[in-house]
């Protein structure tokens, strides 16, 4: 199963278990200094941008891969919904005619299986960027506890890319979020998409872990990044 499949396979409970990428997403929005009248949500899922947004635009353009993520953003005259992969050239040549002013990616990038070459596609827009990337410290007790290798990019390596492609500023945000037992924990991990359908452990080994697992809470860092 690709990842924008398993997303798609769980975008009707999503909304229920997207916690942390509200937060993220207001975060990011709140150091938007200006108030872009076009604006380009890549990896927008089911709207958190679009939600947090507190200025009046004339155009976003949300782009997802996963289709039935999108039939949950909202639907205004002000909103384009785009079915594509933020990696295709295509959809860059598109959106080259637009003109966009800002250019938006909160809780997504993290997943683009050729980081480099989206942000080369990204800096062809010649527009300011603020991005939020979950690093390799999300779920690292977990992962250490599992003796599993992170997911995920680290924060240094994340700006070493990024710096081959913007000048930029950054900001590294911790979050916990905890549950009531470890069966509610695997769950939101399973539903909320975070897993990237990277399944590195067979299901009897699955099953052990929820049954042994210490703690109820899951740690999630967020490098925070916006272009010059």
């Amino acid at each position: 199963m690709s990842i924008d499949s398993e997303f798609s396979r769980f975008a009707l409970e999503y909304d229920s278990y997207n916690t942390i990428q509200n937060k993220v997403a207001s975060h990011l929005l709140s150091n938007i200094s200006s108030s872009p009248q076009t604006i380009l949500d890549l990896g927008c899922g089911s709207g958190a941008v679009a939600r947090s947004i507190e200025w009046n635009y004339s155009h976003l353009i949300a782009v997802d891969f996963a289709e039935k993520m999108l039939e949950l953003h909202p639907d205004l005259p002000s909103i384009e919904r785009i079915c594509a992969d933020f990696n295709s050239s295509r959809l860059y040549e598109y959106l080259r005619g637009i003109g966009v002013e800002h250019i938006i990616s909160a809780s997504a990038l993290q997943w683009s299986p050729d980081l480099p070459h989206t942000l080369s596609l990204i800096r062809s827009l010649k527009a300011p960027c603020s991005f939020a990337i979950f690093t390799s410290n999300t779920f690292k007790a977990l992962h250490s506890y599992a003796d599993l290798p992170p997911l995920l990019k680290s924060s240094s390596e994340l700006k070493l890319l990024i710096a081959k492609e913007f000048q930029a500023e950054y900001e590294t945000i911790g979050y916990t979020l905890e549950f009531s037992d470890t069966q509610q924990l695997f769950r939101y991990i399973k539903n909320s998409g975070v897993s990237g359908n990277r399944n590195l452990l067979t299901y009897t080994q699955t099953k052990e872990l929820i049954r042994t697992y210490p703690l109820k809470y899951l740690e999630f860092e967020v490098l925070f990044v916006h272009t010059k």
